[in-house]
This record gives C-alpha cells, sequence and structure tokens, in this order.
C-alpha cells in the first residue's frame, strides 16, 4: 500500500474517533444533572374592622326591632373573605344623670347575632354584612334607668 494511501487511512481514523469523541461530549452535555435550591415567601394578612353603617335608635320599651348592617375596612392590598360576622353587646353605658337603677345587656335583645357573609371583603370597603337585630325588651320591671343609655355591640369576624 502506498504511503499516501496509509496516511490517507490514518486520516480517516482519526477523523472518525474526532467525530466519535464530539458525539459523545455533546452526549453528555445535554444529559448532565444538577440540583439547585430557592425560595419564595408568602404574604400575610392583616385583621379587617366591621364598621356598623346602620343608625340605631330611639330603642324604648315596645320599640321594633332594628337591623345591624354595615361594611368593612379592609387596609390589606387585597380582598379578604369573610366567613361571617357575628354581633355581641360588649356593654351599656348609662346617660349622665339617668335614674338610679341598673341598666346593662340583659335589658336588650341580639337576635340572629352570627350573620353570613360568606364573600370577600374588598379593600374599597364595598362588601356588605346585615341581618342581626336588637331590640329593648320590655321588663315588668322599671327601666328607667336605660333612658338615653348607650348600647356598646362589637363585632368578630371569621
Amino acid at each position: 500500500m502506498s504511503e499516501l494511501m496509509k496516511n490517507k487511512k490514518v486520516l480517516a481514523a482519526i477523523g472518525g474517533a474526532v467525530v466519535v469523541v464530539g458525539a459523545i461530549g455533546a452526549y453528555a452535555f445535554w444529559t448532565a444533572g444538577g440540583s439547585g435550591t430557592g425560595s419564595g415567601n408568602t404574604g400575610t394578612v392583616t385583621a379587617i374592622s366591621a364598621v356598623q353603617t346602620s343608625v340605631i335608635s330611639d330603642l324604648r320599651p315596645g320599640g321594633a326591632e332594628q337591623e345591624l348592617s354595615g361594611t368593612f375596612e379592609n387596609d390589606n392590598d387585597g380582598p379578604v373573605y369573610v366567613t361571617s360576622v357575628t354581633a355581641s353587646i360588649s356593654s351599656v353605658t348609662k346617660a349622665v344623670g339617668a335614674p338610679a337603677g341598673t341598666c346593662d345587656a340583659t335589658d336588650y335583645t341580639l337576635a340572629d347575632a352570627v350573620m353570613t357573609v360568606g364573600a370577600e371583603a374588598s379593600p374599597d370597603d364595598t362588601t356588605t354584612w346585615g341581618g342581626a337585630t336588637i331590640q329593648f325588651n320590655n321588663k315588668v320591671t322599671n327601666q328607667d334607668a336605660c333612658k338615653l343609655a348607650t348600647v356598646n355591640l362589637a363585632y368578630a369576624i371569621a
């Protein structure tokens, strides 16, 4: 075999080996494994408030029940889901100069105190709640101590 032919065969063998090595290198590059880490933080929510918008006035023995209703004060960046609002009588403040005697939460009836909302309270205060009622109880005893008293209500949001 001629020297030229031998050189061509050697060159062809070297070229084939380079192609095979290149293919193995490319294959290894595309199937390489690895690992990594990352993290993300979730936000939190601040408490919202129930704001009574109904005006309750002139509660008196034998008077009609009056409905409690309102909106929410939501200082969060987004809406907050509200399941219900529960009303309660937190205290009764007697008027200055009211006649002697006791005036307390037993002089009033709060009906349907748990009000289902089942909605998102938006930051624009347009979501409403309502349905509970308050009424002055007509007891068989003198209730003059409750004249001009203030019934202080509390609202719990769930």
